[in-house]
Parts: structure tokens; sequence; C-alpha cells
């Protein structure tokens, strides 16, 4: 196993994407250094750029060229449309993001777009679309979900590759139902990420502790709501740094005059506004058996009737977390490298939060180039070994 030391710290009160929001530079903001150089804008020029912001409305998100290959009650499989140049690499990679969150989150914007970078080294990328459930979703249970729906998803995009298998990649909560999938059906996996993805619920976060509280009455908010709505769940992640609307309006603030900064503050405030109510009867057992029962670290959890093992799990596994991550801490996220049978491991630590770690200016000079690099030598391997190794059979679909 190896690992990578941590990253520079980023501010504690920067807003999720924006890891120098308030953009201090020796103790003043960057408004404030640049109008001491005689080269700053004025606080007219910022006003005018955020009344102009309000008035362009939401801007642009997800705009890599995709398709979708398949569709299945709310849930989409997309393709990103490979380079002009075509593939160089043979393994397909499958992002799989939150249940709750939407998948742009992984393609916010041109630049700004860890799908359209991997698609520009000439990966060959797909990703789920969880869509929004209805009314009618709420008796969907855990297993149709990491079961039957990513488990479609694996196979539908390991069909389309010679090499029958494809590279999985969970973020947070996808990288929950990721771990579990792989660890239950490995046929399909050729490596795993886990990218701040809860799999020790034992921690001390203030979630964890939230959700083992006595007046937290699970079984009357399913029965009560059916979905757990989106919004709730949105005010308990707020509840978690009530200071960062704050914290966020001085950001904006002091980088009104930034055209840049405020198309990508803008670009994530309407991706963390737009999220996804969660199934109810899949949120009681996640809340019941992770949260509450830390049953998949006890190898007591089950899909499909069959106990989950974590150490079945053999493939190549990167695990990523980050050190000021409020809502997956590292503690809940890092102990899958230790758990898994694999002898190729890798536990990449960096500086950041849960969201900004991810998708900043950082994460793409240092995060996604890792990553890539990670999957891309491992295909190396794989190549090496295609000569001698007996193909898979066609994946049933």
């Amino acid at each position: 196993m190896s690992e990578h030391p941590q990253d520079e710290r980023e501010p504690r009160g920067a807003p999720p994407g924006a890891a120098s929001a308030a953009g201090r530079r020796g103790g003043r903001t960057e408004t404030e250094a640049r109008r001491a150089n005689g080269n700053g804008p004025g606080p007219g020029r910022g006003i005018r750029n955020l009344v102009r912001a309000w008035l362009r409305g939401a801007p642009k998100v997800g705009q890599t060229p995709a398709d979708v290959i398949h569709r299945e009650n709310k849930w989409s499989l997309l393709r990103y449309r490979p380079r002009a140049e075509g593939l160089t690499y043979a393994t397909p990679i499958l992002l799989v993001p939150s249940l709750i969150n939407r998948h742009y989150v992984l393609d916010l914007q041109p630049g700004r777009s860890f799908a359209g970078f991997l698609v520009e080294r000439g990966h060959d990328v797909y990703i789920i679309d969880w869509g929004s459930p209805g009314d009618e979703d709420r008796y969907l249970e855990f297993d149709d979900i990491c079961d039957r729906y990513l488990g479609r998803a694996v196979r539908k995009v390991a069909a389309r590759s010679e090499r029958r298998q494809v590279h999985l990649l969970g973020y947070c909560l996808g990288g929950t139902l990721a771990t579990i999938y792989t660890a239950a059906r490995p046929e399909r996996v050729a490596s795993l990420t886990a990218l701040a993805a809860p799999i020790d619920f034992s921690d001390e976060g203030m979630l964890a502790r939230w959700t083992r509280t006595d007046t937290f009455d699970l079984d009357a908010l399913v029965d009560a709501c059916g979905n757990v709505p989106w919004a709730l769940m949105q005010a308990s992640f707020q509840m978690l740094r009530p200071t960062l609307q704050v914290a966020k309006f001085v950001g904006v603030v002091d980088r009104a005059w930034d055209d840049e900064f405020l198309d990508g503050f803008f670009a994530l405030e309407r991706w963390l506004n737009d999220n996804i109510s969660f199934p109810g009867e899949c949120y009681r057992r996640y809340i019941r058996e992770l949260y509450r029962e830390n049953a998949l670290m006890r190898g007591a959890f089950a899909l499909s009737g069959n106990v989950v093992r974590l150490g079945a799990i053999t493939c190549p596994t990167l695990v990523v977390s980050f050190e000021h991550d409020h809502i997956v801490p590292s503690p809940s996220a890092a102990p899958l490298v230790d758990c898994v049978s694999s002898p190729d491991t890798e536990h990449l630590r960096l500086a950041g939060g849960h969201v900004g770690a991810v998708i900043s200016r950082k994460a793409k000079e240092r995060l996604w180039p890792t990553m890539a690099a990670w999957w891309e030598a491992r295909d190396r391997v794989a190549n090496a070994h295609d000569e001698a190794a007996p193909s898979a059979p066609p994946a049933p679909v």
C-alpha cells in the first residue's frame, strides 16, 4: 500500500468549490491587495458584476457532450462522447455519483469538468444520472439500487468494452454503493475508486452522531414522508456548518469583480440547490444497518441475501479522503484500504472539503491527474496480460 502526503491546507471558512473564496493574501483580501497596487477594481465593478450575473440567470452546467445509452425507471446511463482522436485506454470508466446529488457535479463547467478531463486524456467515460424518484419509488430497496440498477450499469458498460470490465469510481454515497457492489459482484470490476465514500460509520462525525440519537425517529420519518425530502437533508448538511452561508456571502462580495470566480460560484450554487430525495425504504436500511449498526464493517451487511465482505475485494483499490471533509470525515473513508484483500491498494489523502477538493482548480492540478494516472498505469498492466489471458464471455445485460 502506498500513501500520498497531505496537500496544502484550504481555509476552513471557504465555501465549497472556492478554496480561497475570501481571497486572502498576507492578511489582506485579494481585492485590497490589488487596490493597494493601484490596479484593483473599485466596489462599483463588483456590484455591476453581481447584477449582471443575476440577470443572466442560472449558469449552464453539464456541457460535455454525452448520449443516453440506457434508461430504466428514473435513472439513466450516459456515455460521454470520445474525443476526435479516439480512445487511448481500453477499460472504460464508470462514474457513480451520490444517490442524492445530481451527476453533473463531475461535469460542472468547461475547465471544471472531471468527466471532460478524462475524455481529453483518451478514456471511455460513462456516468449514472439517478434522476428524481417519484412517490411510487418510496418502496425501492437498497438491493434495487445497488444490485439491480448499479449492476445493470456495470454490465452495460462492460459489454461495450473488449476487456469486459470497468474501472468503477463512486463519489460519496455512490462510493458506498460501488464498494458494496464490488465486494458482492467482482467479476466485471477492473478496479475500485472510493472518492470521499463513507465505509466505517462508527466515526464521531456530526452526521453519524445525529443518526444515533434517540430523538431521530427513523421509522416515523420514512412512514410519514415516503421518500425523504431533499430539502430536509440539505438543511441537515447546512447545520453541520451553520456559518457557511455567511462565509459565502463575504467571499462573493470580496470577489465580485472576478468574472471567472462568479461563474464558478453560481454554477456550484446551482448544483448545491438541485438535489434528489432519498427513496424511503432504501434510506431506512441505509441509516439503520450502515449508520447505526455499522453492518458493512462488521461483515453483517447483505446484498440480495448474500453477505458482503470487504475482504472479497481483490481488484486494485484507490481510496481518496479529504482532511476537512465534514460530511465524510477521513476516519469514515480511510478504513477501506485496510479491509480489502487486494495486493494493489493506495490511499490518497488531500486537504480540502467534500466538494471543493473534487471540483476546484487545485483538483484539476493534483486530484484529477493522480486518479487518471492510477487507472492508466493499471490499464498498461492489463494490456501486457491480454494476449496470455483467455477472453471473458459476453456480459449479460
